[in-house]
């Protein structure tokens, strides 16, 4: 079956539900590689009671922003349970685009009624699982960014591709991709060299022209390298 053709499913959801788990976030982040804009994190609570997954639901990066957009509404009712949240720029130039994710990814479970007890995370990496600090003799160990955002207790789980076959992933993608694109076309309106509404902050050719004429603006990340006169733009263009 191609990647295009493949339909999310809940299997692997259910197996954990089958193993103990009663709600279980599923969890997808989409700004990671921009060069402007939040990271972004969307959450969709998986229960025993969840229905039949929404027909047409995929991976955000296969759906246009049209055919995103109509299945919001689905994908609202189909989860009950859901959220979305943001760290900002300034914020991922501060403490790094891993801490920014796990900031984010906090945020949006800090918005659901109630906790969950277990996570599944599209990719290899726990980004949401706060790492041990290595401390030098005697060193403090740093205070959390936002104290009152609630930890992850329970296990994490990781799964490659976990946005092409894991329904709740795919929900959660969906969720995220629409509120962040919603975003870049508002900071569109005030940053229009930029061009915010088509490349949603993605290093495109248009933008990195934009800013080799420009400079950053505001909303980008300014810790990161950016392009400058003379850089090729072969070497910043992302996927969407």
């Amino acid at each position: 079956m191609s990647v295009g053709s493949t339909r999310p499913h809940l299997r692997l959801e259910k197996e954990l539900l089958r193993g103990g788990v009663t709600r279980l976030a599923a969890m997808d982040e989409v700004g990671r590689g921009a060069l402007a804009g939040p990271v972004t994190v969307g959450v969709v609570v998986v229960t025993a009671r969840i229905g039949r997954v929404p027909a047409g639901l995929k991976d955000s990066k296969l759906l246009t922003p049209l055919a995103r957009e109509s299945l919001l509404p689905a994908v609202r009712r189909w989860a009950g349970e859901y959220a979305v949240g943001h760290a900002s720029p300034a914020e991922i130039d501060r403490i790094g685009i891993i801490a920014a994710l796990r900031l984010a990814g906090r945020r949006a479970l800090a918005q659901l009624p109630g906790p969950v007890d277990a996570v599944l995370l599209d990719g290899n990496h726990d980004y949401l699982s706060e790492p041990e600090p290595v401390l030098f003799d005697d060193e403090i160990p740093p205070l959390p960014l936002e104290p009152d955002l609630p930890t992850v207790t329970g296990p994490v789980y990781t799964r490659i591709k976990a946005d092409l076959t894991c329904a709740g992933v795919a929900g959660a993608s969906v969720l995220a991709k629409t509120e962040r694109d919603g975003l870049l076309r508002r900071l569109a309106a005030d940053y229009p060299a930029y061009l915010f509404d088509v490349n949603k902050g993605y290093g495109t050719a248009e933008h990195v022209a934009a800013l080799r004429e420009h400079g950053p603006s505001e909303v980008h990340r300014r810790s990161w390298r950016l392009p400058v006169a003379g850089d090729l733009v072969d070497e910043f263009e992302s996927s969407r």
